[in-house]
């Protein structure tokens, strides 16, 4: 809301906390609280990018409004793949969070399915309507005779032949963003090419900023890394040797570049100095014509 002592036709933005003309500012439309409308942007943008599909609400932590923005409402303040992108989270997280929903675990299906309770919570069998699979709604893992639920959220093919094969081929999903992710062979560091997320495949811990891998260097996923103790130290050290050529580049050529910029200056500058000469040349030789004759 604007600001009390704010002047007339100025709002305070309680984000920046700066004062803006009304015309730069935009109010929500569940609650009515005003922002300037390049903070709501930027909140928006964040929102739908970590968000995972949750409601977007009032940014304001002492607004009592519970209500988050329309779709058309965040359609306004991203564009139109970030709105499209958020429409999909929102219906990902909602069949998630749908006890009577649940995704098909065909990874290239993944329809949505309706889950029927079994009797005292005993696990029942789920025909996918898309591709006729049917799976175990406990586990997720593919129906057979006399299937036993393991409970897991984990989803393991039914093609496996031993607990090594199973673990390898084993499909998660993104903590992010909640689609299926298959790993087949490779390092436990998983990146996510839904939403450009790193994060480590066993704990699922977020891993954007690990740029050295520390995170599998102690705790329980220690030395899961999948590569060899050489190979991860060669590539922290080609992430120092990278950051130290960078700074070392910004330290050589930081000295010449303030002994040139005067030259630099110079030349911006001439041209214009060249042009003011020449149009004083012509205006004595205007003077000198001009001028009357003495005889």
């Amino acid at each position: 809301m604007a600001d009390s002592t704010s002047a007339p036709g100025v709002v305070f933005c309680k984000l920046c906390l700066n004062s803006h003309a009304e015309e730069d500012t935009s109010s929500l439309q569940a609650c009515g609280c005003v922002f300037c409308t390049q903070c709501l942007q930027q909140y928006v943008h964040l929102s739908v990018r970590e968000g995972g599909g949750a409601p977007i609400t009032c940014p304001d932590l002492a607004c009592q409004g519970t209500e988050g923005l329309s779709d058309s409402e965040v359609a306004c303040y991203v564009s139109e793949d970030q709105a499209e992108l958020y429409k999909r989270l929102r219906f990902e997280r909602a069949v998630q969070l749908d006890p009577s929903k649940a995704w098909c675990p065909v990874l290239d299906c993944q329809a949505v399915c309706s889950v029927i309770a079994g009797v005292e919570g005993m696990p029942t069998p789920v025909p996918c309507p898309a591709c006729r699979t049917i799976f175990c709604c406990g586990c997720m893992q593919l129906w057979q005779e006399e299937h036993v639920c393991s409970s897991s959220h984990s989803l393991t093919p039914a093609s496996s032949d031993d607990d090594r094969s199973s673990t390898d081929s084993a499909i998660k999903q993104c903590p992010m963003c909640g689609v299926y992710i298959e790993r087949n062979q490779g390092c436990a560091q998983m990146l996510c090419k839904n939403c450009k997320h790193t994060f480590c495949w066993y704990c699922l811990q977020n891993l954007d900023g690990d740029i050295f891998l520390r995170h599998y260097d102690k705790g329980p996923c220690r030395y899961k890394l999948g590569h060899s103790r050489a190979s991860v130290m060669w590539n922290r050290v080609q992430v120092v040797a990278v950051l130290v050529g960078v700074s070392i580049t910004m330290l050589v050529t930081f000295p010449f570049l303030l002994l040139a910029s005067p030259c630099i200056l110079c030349c911006v500058f001439k041209p214009c100095h060249g042009r003011s000469r020449k149009k004083k040349k012509k205006h004595v030789k205007k003077n000198v014509k001009s001028a009357p004759d003495d005889h």
